[in-house]
């Protein structure tokens, strides 16, 4: 007799600003996975926090426009996660109706970015209640969510960062001409950005003193921490995937490029996201051999020193004279086949559909718990 096909559970939207492009994500994979060999069950969380039962059809996943971003559908039949003796159980709610159980969950790939999902909050749900997943656990999701943080353990572990400062909201509101003259300190121009938020959304470039009030209100209206760091000016942006092998081994991918164009002075949501051209990729970067392995190099030691697994993408800047510095590290990057983390590897020479399948098997290879 055959085995039973795995039951993977793939969920994705959630309740941060980054939703829709969850969404986006999830549509890619979903049309990824080897249906042969695992049985998928499409889960969306929408933004008021329900769990529910999505049709999986990746075509209503997709951007169309600058008004037209995916969602959840939240009116869907409600989902659960039934933990009992021998097994975590799917159970789906609909009104008048008996619930009815899918089937056990053997992994969930959860294409969540930014808080409620990126940052060991469902990775902690999952650890509860015994079902693995893919990705980084509960205290390297959180620590790479938080760029403050992040950029504690990674100085700490002897890596290069940008210098920077991280004002909260009482902060600002008690002191601002106080904080004013610290990040004066620190030097023009400067980004102001939601310590915890991703996908460039409420992030600001203040050239000068007088830019600063709105930048930092704009960051905080995401997040009540924001950070403020150097302008990494003159410096390239240079990306690179970290994959482990099956021995946990980090493996890293060609590093790459991106270019931005048009009126878009630094890399935000639009240049990242909207059809329309704003950006460069060059998949591999034209790097000199030393500087590409020595990227290389940091980016396994950054992925080692949060305690990553599975996957990661490392942002970098290059100086001119070949110098790096670590930019931040995103635990589930971007992930449709026209991101940069899948772009690189298929590069490197692992495809889209054979890269969603490693992190599965990596995943169903790897215990819950202390590990």
């Amino acid at each position: 007799m055959s085995q039973p096909k795995k039951r993977v559970a793939v969920v994705f939207g959630g309740r941060s600003s980054e939703h829709a492009i969850s969404c986006v994500t999830a549509g890619s994979v979903l049309k990824a996975i080897d249906r042969t060999a695992y049985d998928v069950v499409p889960i969306g969380i929408a933004t008021d926090g329900r769990w529910v039962l999505e049709s999986g059809d990746p075509e209503t996943l997709q951007i169309t426009g600058p008004d037209k971003l995916p969602e959840v559908d939240g009116g869907r039949a409600a989902v659960t996660l039934a933990r009992d003796a021998h097994a975590t159980d799917l159970v789906v709610h609909e009104p008048s109706q008996p619930p009815q159980t899918l089937g056990e969950v053997d992994v969930v790939f959860p294409v969540l970015h930014g808080p409620w999902g990126e940052d060991g909050t469902i990775q902690g749900m999952l650890e509860m209640a015994g079902v693995r997943y893919v990705g980084a656990g509960v205290l390297a999701s959180a620590v790479s969510m938080d760029k403050a943080y992040m950029k504690v353990v990674l100085a700490a572990a002897g890596l290069p960062v940008m210098r920077s400062i991280t004002v909260t909201a009482r902060e600002w509101y008690r002191d601002p001409d106080g904080i004013t003259h610290r990040i004066g300190e620190l030097g023009y121009p400067v980004f102001v950005k939601p310590a915890r938020g991703g996908s460039s959304i409420g992030i600001s470039k203040a050239h000068h003193a007088g830019e600063l009030a709105d930048a930092v209100e704009e960051a905080h209206r995401h997040d009540p921490k924001a950070l403020i760091e150097v302008a990494a000016e003159g410096a390239r942006e240079i990306e690179c995937g970290v994959l482990q092998a099956l021995d946990g081994t980090p493996e890293t991918s060609l590093p790459a490029e991106i270019r931005i164009t048009g009126d878009h002075e630094f890399y935000d949501f639009a240049a990242k996201y909207l059809p329309e051209e704003h950006t460069e990729l060059d998949v591999p970067a034209n790097l000199p051999d030393d500087v590409a392995t020595s990227l290389r190099d940091l980016a396994a030691r950054a992925f080692e020193a949060v305690g990553c697994e599975g996957l990661a993408r490392v942002d970098f800047f290059v100086f001119p004279d070949g110098s790096l510095v670590v930019n931040e590290i995103n635990t589930m990057p971007g992930f449709t086949p026209l991101s940069m983390f899948p772009r690189m590897w298929a590069a490197t020479g692992l495809d889209y559909p054979a890269l969603v399948d490693r992190l599965i098997t990596l995943a169903l290879n790897r215990s819950t718990g202390l590990r």
